[in-house]
């Protein structure tokens, strides 16, 4: 990976990536908070143009994945991040366990119908890589059927980009030491206690299991159609700028245009 290009840097190599080898304090490209604050509110100004451009086109749609293990602050980057976007061009989703009527279809059938429509910006906090990664580390499916996910996945897309969406996959890194502190003051706040359950405790001893795991979904999934970030997410500061200017990019490579004028329109006098 480039030391370069911070946006390179955090770009997943297929061949050369090794998840083990990730600072999650790191913060390449951006010296300081501050500095960080300042860049992150000009990209959200840009962002915030940039979706008003592609709800007016309507030709176009982004879909934002966000992962990461409990408490790497996906919630926390819909909020810092992509709050600044118009809600009538934007659809959230979460997905936690699937529902009875999800189970009795294909593991992406809620995934595709929840997908951004044309004009619109998807956010999905947690995803289809649930199924590559929580069934995997606790045994619910088979090593043949969760693996032969990784093709489906890509091929599934690969469709959505030849459709129109652009794809961007963010997994946001934290080490275990942040975790706990994150999970310690959820705990000594009352107004974040919801946040917590004693499950979470339980899944921390599969720290080891769920970076072995991300590492094969980010080497295995990170195509030139739909990229994986590793965003090292120790920094909050850092985690919202890296991902805003990732996004702004991205919005740049797009390129929506606001339609033309209906003919005759300078005419018309009110």
């Amino acid at each position: 990976m480039s030391s370069k290009d911070p946006i390179k840097t955090c770009r997943v190599d297929p061949k050369t990536f090794d998840l083990k080898k990730v600072d999650p304090q790191d913060h390449p490209g951006m010296k300081d908070k501050a500095s960080a604050a300042l860049a992150t509110a000009a990209n959200l100004e840009a962002i915030a143009n940039w979706q008003y451009r592609l709800y007016a086109e309507n030709k176009q749609a982004l879909l934002i994945v966000l992962q990461g293990i409990d408490a790497a602050g996906k919630d926390g980057t819909i909020r810092k991040v992509f709050s600044v976007l118009n809600p009538q061009g934007t659809r959230v989703r979460s997905f936690k366990q699937p529902t009875e009527e999800e189970r009795e279809h294909d593991f992406l059938w809620r995934i595709h119908r929840n997908t951004p429509r044309h004009g619109e910006v998807g956010i999905f906090n947690r995803s289809h890589y649930e199924d590559v990664l929580v069934v995997r580390v606790h045994d619910l499916v088979p090593k043949k059927v969760w693996k032969s996910r990784y093709t489906q996945i890509n091929q599934f897309e690969k469709l959505l980009s030849s459709s129109g969406t652009k794809v961007l996959k963010f997994f946001l890194y934290i080490s275990p030491e942040e975790q706990k502190e994150r999970f310690q003051e959820r705990l000594d706040n009352p107004e974040k206690q919801w946040k917590f359950s004693t499950g979470d405790i339980e899944q921390r001893k599969y720290w080891d299991d769920y970076v072995d795991a991300f590492q094969d979904v980010l080497v295995n999934c990170s195509t030139p159609t739909a990229p994986w970030y590793v965003i090292p997410a120790n920094r909050k500061w850092y985690r919202n700028w890296i991902i805003s200017e990732i996004t702004k990019k991205a919005f740049e490579e797009m390129n929506p245009q606001i339609p033309p004028p209906e003919p005759g329109l300078d005419q018309i006098v009110l």
